[in-house]
């Protein structure tokens, strides 16, 4: 799995952060930044609710 996040599309809602800290943060202006864009198997499951909850949409899973 890896994800990317479009910081263009962000808001700043920080739903990311609350669901998966350990894969999300926000900047100085609030706005997504990854720790990691590979994730361990164990964070599916925030990652995808994360990418869920996100208001613009700016988190993409990739299977690759």
């Amino acid at each position: 799995m890896r994800i990317s996040a479009n910081t263009g599309r962000c808001v700043g809602a920080g739903q990311c952060v609350l669901q998966a800290p350990e894969v999300f943060d926000q900047d100085e202006d609030a706005m997504v930044t990854l720790h990691t864009d590979r994730p361990g198997e164990a964070a599916r499951a925030a990652v995808s609710e994360a990418a869920n909850l996100c208001p613009a949409g700016a988190i993409t899973i990739h299977e690759d």
